[in-house]
């Protein structure tokens, strides 16, 4: 009966720590993207990211669709443009529709600033620059109100 009692006092305080430490939250920002030339479009960009399980994804959503498109990490570059200031980073998405890959998104970012997103159409060629629109509040759990 001992042994069950110091199981039991071992293995409960270990159930109940067990899921706090399992935790890891995701975080999400979102964006918002007006066109810069031509008629126009708008789209929110989401990213993703879960510390734990070292993962990212993103996704997009124009204002005038109900559905979110997928996007999926190719690659980041960055360079120095200035010796003390914030490195440029170059990010590029790839986008997924329907099971294929239907175009790219490609952001130009230094701090927290957002200077350049495109979106190149694989299927037209055509390409598209897009401004981020930092007047709009874009809370997660509402994302770009247009």
């Amino acid at each position: 009966m001992t042994g069950l009692k110091f199981l039991s006092s071992f293995f409960l305080p270990l159930l109940i720590l067990c899921p706090l430490a399992a935790h890891s939250e995701v975080t999400t920002e979102v964006y918002c993207f007006r066109s810069q030339e031509g008629k126009s479009i708008n789209f929110e960009f989401r990213t993703y990211y879960d510390s734990v399980a070292k993962w990212g994804g993103a996704g997009v959503k124009y204002s005038k669709s109900k559905k979110a498109i997928a996007l999926v990490h190719r690659n980041t570059e960055h360079e120095v443009m200035t010796e003390d200031g914030p490195y440029q980073f170059t990010t590029t998405w790839i986008e997924v529709a329907d099971g294929a890959l239907t175009g790219e998104y490609e952001m130009v970012s230094q701090g927290a600033r957002i200077y350049g997103m495109t979106y190149m159409n694989y299927k037209s060629g055509k390409k598209y620059s897009f401004e981020q629109d930092i007047s709009m509040d874009s809370p997660p759990e509402t994302g770009c109100q247009w």
